[in-house]
């Protein structure tokens, strides 16, 4: 449980410095994302899942 809130915690921290490093860039993706099928984004996501289990495993 506690690898998980550290993980946790680095998301947030990734996610933080992506705003804090390039704002407007982030803007212009939350515009594009917004224009996109609904099912596109949810694949999208799928594969964001699967590549980050995909990694978790492979370092572990």
């Amino acid at each position: 449980m506690h690898q998980l809130f550290g993980a946790l915690c680095l998301v947030l921290v990734i996610e933080g410095l992506l705003l804090f490093a390039a704002p407007k860039a982030w803007q212009a993706m939350v515009r594009q994302a917004l224009t996109l099928p609904p099912h596109t984004l949810r694949l999208f996501g799928a594969g964001a899942v699967v590549a980050g289990l995909v990694l978790l495993r492979w370092f572990h």
